[in-house]
């Protein structure tokens, strides 16, 4: 080891020129890694996990358990590189983790578990789904919708306009609604003229589910020309639904109408959102994706937000940001920033003050930002993110121990 230290510094003082060139290298590499690595303010230290979140409405937690939760439990048994399988059932909601090894990729974890999924013999109405590949940190922007439209027209326009575009920026892995009322049409039905019609309200449920279908039917040829036969018989407004044949009386055909009400309402709420003085809102909640770059999935977030806002959605709407994840990260930024100064400046100020001369002062203190670099190096290549614990765990004392002994030898060396 000593021939070996004795080597290095050696060819360190007879080629000082490829000394400098490779210092000036590690500067500049340093540089283009420190722009180009993810900064996240607080790393995602959870293992690479597949959640599959199956509803099953109405079915209390031990039939969710029973007919839900173990059997697909015993279908992802069977999967390799698995660490273990945890499980939770509630009322009409099961909720099964599958947590994997070290090393194991997010695409391999999602794509092996959705194989394993198809395979399970799940009830009827049970409506599984793998949640998107984010971690325990991954929310990164929080925004509402102000508008003067009534709640139902916001929960809309959330449901299928922003949250589709939202959905489409690199980098989001899903966008979470809340608050809002589901728009939906409510048949009140009178009993007592169901009682006269001698119907049931099954009657009207049968004849509502099968009126609301497209139904395709043949090609026919005339000549050079071809005509598409189809029945349409989608429903989309109150007159439809109320113009529904539940049975005929003789030649005469009972309507909905005749027996109930049809009007505009909304499903159950399970809560409600308020900000500032709004005590009834939409809020979406962003999702990223594992291992993205947070400050650059904000900005194609507020780029696309802007571009909803000027072009796409009504005048009277607007989406108001509350909360994003680029104060954090700056905040991170500057807080690694100021302790590497702090140091350099507390260092720099003792070597002068026992050496009192200036180039073993800048030698040492050089030492600093270049190990900083090296170690952003390092991570970028490793493709990992820069975050408060790895860049916090940088030990001033451990990387100048070294450079103080040399310097400070050839300093008396030469004196």
């Amino acid at each position: 080891m000593k021939k070996l230290v004795q080597a290095i510094v050696t060819f360190s003082l007879r080629h000082t020129s490829i000394v400098l060139f490779a210092t000036v290298a590690l500067f500049f590499g340093g540089l283009y890694a420190l722009k180009h690595t993810p900064i996240e303010a607080f790393p995602d230290v959870t293992n690479t996990r597949a959640r599959i979140i199956t509803q099953w409405p109405g079915r209390s937690a031990e039939e969710l358990e029973k007919l839900v939760t173990l059997p697909i439990s015993k279908v992802m048994n069977s999967i390799p590189h698995k660490s273990n399988i945890r499980s939770i059932s509630l009322f009409g909601l099961s909720v099964v983790t599958v947590q994997f090894e070290d090393g194991v990729e997010d695409f391999y974890a999602q794509q092996y578990v959705s194989n394993k999924l198809n395979g399970v013999d799940l009830p009827p109405g049970a409506d599984a789904a793998i949640e998107p590949p984010s971690g325990a940190t991954g929310e990164i922007l929080r925004y509402v919708i102000k508008s003067e439209l009534p709640i139902k027209e916001l929960t809309a326009i959330q449901d299928w306009v922003i949250e589709r575009e939202l959905l489409s920026v690199p980098g989001v892995a899903d966008v979470v609604s809340f608050g809002g009322e589901e728009k939906s049409y409510e048949i009140k039905i009178n009993p007592t003229e169901l009682k006269n019609y001698d119907l049931s309200p099954l009657d009207v449920y049968d004849a509502v589910s099968k009126s609301n279908i497209n139904v395709g039917g043949d090609v026919i040829q005339q000549g050079d020309q071809a005509y598409v036969v189809r029945g349409v018989g989608l429903l989309d407004k109150i007159e439809d639904i109320e113009n529904i044949t539940i049975k005929l009386n003789g030649s005469t055909p009972i309507l909905i109408k005749n027996v109930a009400q049809v009007e505009v309402s909304h499903k159950p709420r399970l809560g409600q959102v308020g900000y500032n003085d709004a005590d009834d809102l939409v809020e979406g909640i962003v999702i990223m994706l594992r291992g993205e770059n947070p400050s650059a999935v904000v900005a194609s977030l507020k780029a696309k937000i802007h571009e909803l806002n000027t072009r796409t959605l009504p005048a009277d709407v607007h989406i108001e940001t509350v909360v994003d994840r680029t104060k954090l990260v700056d905040n991170t930024v500057n807080t690694v920033a100021k302790n590497i100064t702090e140091g350099i400046l507390l260092v720099s100020l003792i070597v002068f003050i026992f050496l009192y001369n200036w180039k073993s002062t800048l030698i040492v203190a050089s030492v600093i930002p270049l190990s900083f670099l090296f170690a952003i190096i390092m991570l970028k290549i490793q493709g990992l993110p820069a975050n408060l614990i790895s860049m916090g765990a940088l030990d001033f004392g451990l990387l100048l121990e070294g450079t103080l002994v040399i310097v400070e030898t050839v300093f008396v060396a030469l004196a």
